[in-house]
């Protein structure tokens, strides 16, 4: 590892990463959309952010906190930043660190996670973080080269159940079985559950939804008001 990219994990250690994305179709699918809240983020004590798509990562180049830059390309199977041309093109747009697909599944190049990262490494000076599904996918990326271990893809690849909230158990395995530092992501919705994943051994958390996604936020407060009491 560089001296610039200890420097990033540094500076992301303990800290809060907000991933500002948007669905295809919603009011705030645009990039300048998404830097305006990833800045807003930033004033607010965001130790760094997470950006889909090669537009976005552009329109955010100002920041002066770490970019967490993905593409996400499909929606079924390997799909964020799926092959070492989507990893290459994240690194171009301007992403520190470049967070892909980290499970064993297929890739859509044939590459295995440690070519892509290899390979990109290559070319480019730039972290990789990997999205994981369970611990056996963290083992492997980790192996593979990846300096950051996410728990992203937990509950989505079939490997895991989807828990309620976080899941604590696969942050507390990672933490027990890796060295690499790990994002705990997915599913937080709470100050309290950003706690217990940092509580459960992750490096630094990243919370998405219950920040950057208003429909969603809404939909929670509706919902409220329907309960009977």
């Amino acid at each position: 590892m560089t001296a610039s990219s200890a420097t990033i994990i540094d500076r992301l250690a303990g800290g809060l990463v907000v991933s500002c994305q948007a669905y295809p179709g919603e009011p705030m699918r645009d990039p300048r959309t998404m830097a305006q809240i990833a800045r807003a983020a930033v004033i607010g004590g965001a130790a760094g952010i997470r950006l889909q798509g090669l537009d976005d990562i552009r329109e955010a180049a100002d920041l002066d906190v770490p970019v967490i830059g993905l593409w996400k390309d499909g929606k079924d199977g390997v799909f964020i930043t799926p092959t070492l041309a989507h990893a290459r093109a994240v690194a171009d747009a301007g992403a520190d660190i470049v967070a892909i697909d980290g499970t064993r599944r297929p890739r859509p190049d044939g590459l295995t996670l440690a070519e892509t990262i290899a390979q990109l490494r290559e070319t480019h000076d730039v972290l990789v973080m990997a999205d994981c599904g369970s611990l056996q996918d963290a083992l492997a990326a980790e192996a593979a080269g990846a300096d950051i271990l996410g728990t992203t893809l937990s509950g989505y690849t079939g490997e895991r159940p989807k828990t309620v909230g976080p899941d604590l158990e696969l942050i507390a395995q990672v933490r027990a079985a890796c060295t690499a530092p790990i994002m705990a992501e997915g599913r937080i919705h709470s100050p309290a559950d950003a706690r217990a994943a940092r509580n459960a051994g992750a490096d630094a958390v990243c919370v998405g939804t219950a920040i950057t996604h208003p429909a969603t936020i809404t939909s929670w407060f509706v919902a409220a008001l329907g309960e009977d009491i």
